[in-house]
């Protein structure tokens, strides 16, 4: 499966802040004090587990902005399965510049790798149901598009990327507002004819409420299995319905068969586990 990377000027100051904190006032004083000036290395970023990669842009990143002559070389690119053993790239250059980069590298590939490989766990939990897996914003600050992206590498589907690209309306909003309805009425006199418009309920009365409004998706919140079904039956596919709360690699499948079109599960970008990548001298 081929993913389009994002372009290099969104990559590249996530990158290049990373490097500044980690070279502090000084740079790198360990490799400057025992590796001479003109020293070259060649080295192999090498999967040490089975799953997705990801990152593969942050790691070219991290090695072109310490010396732009660096070779980088990919083998294994984003969205592509890796078992352990697997040579993900490769890289050629001044030595002191690839040990430089080298942790910068390996913590942005090794997250966003193991976001990817959670997010194609839970792909694989629903095979053979039309449900889709997708992210939240609960991202890492800074993060957001990098792990937006690694989900869509483990074969997950991204909600919204901020507040700015679709109207959400939650418990809170509601509350404000003083109900469904009202909350409803104001987002549809508001909304241009390209912003899609979805509402949170949390019991049957409120996705009631909520229907005749037409809004372009119903999240239902912490609703158990039981009620799940009802939703789905009452709805009667006049809008996208999507599960939230309470889904973990137990549930999810359970929660997809209720007939519900999406299950947003926040753990993909705020807990998941590094993928093992090490960088080994050749």
């Amino acid at each position: 499966m081929y993913i389009t990377g994002l372009p290099d000027i969104l990559v590249e100051p996530v990158v290049r802040d990373a490097l500044r904190e980690d070279l502090g006032l000084a740079g790198d004083v360990t490799a400057d004090a025992v590796i001479l000036p003109k020293a070259r290395f060649r080295a192999e970023f090498n999967a040490r587990e089975a799953g997705i990669v990801a990152g593969l842009d942050c790691a070219r990143i991290a090695m072109n902005l310490m010396d732009p002559h660096i070779r980088f070389e990919v083998l294994k690119p984003d969205a592509a399965h890796v078992v352990a053993g697997d040579v993900i790239a490769r890289v050629e250059g001044s030595a002191r510049a690839i040990l430089a980069a080298e942790r910068v590298a390996l913590n942005l590939l090794s997250h966003l790798s193991g976001v990817a490989t959670l997010t194609q766990t839970y792909v694989r939990v629903l095979d053979g149901l039309p449900a889709r897996i997708a992210c939240t914003r609960k991202t890492l600050p800074g993060l957001r598009g990098l792990q937006k992206h690694a989900v869509k590498c483990g074969g997950g589907h991204n909600h919204r990327y901020g507040l700015d690209d679709a109207i959400l309306i939650k418990d809170n909003h509601i509350a404000i507002c003083g109900g469904v309805e009202k909350a409803l009425e104001l987002a549809k006199a508001a909304a241009g004819h390209t912003m899609k418009i979805e509402v949170e309920v949390d019991s049957i009365f409120q996705l009631k409420q909520a229907l005749p409004f037409k809004p372009d998706v119903i999240m239902l919140d912490n609703f158990d299995l039981e009620t799940l079904r009802e939703a789905v039956g009452i709805a009667g596919g006049k809008t996208i319905l999507e599960a939230s709360g309470g889904v973990n690699l137990t549930t999810v499948r359970a929660i997809a068969e209720t007939g519900i079109d999406v299950i947003s599960v926040g753990a993909l970008t705020h807990s998941a586990p590094v993928f093992d990548i090490g960088l080994d001298a050749v």
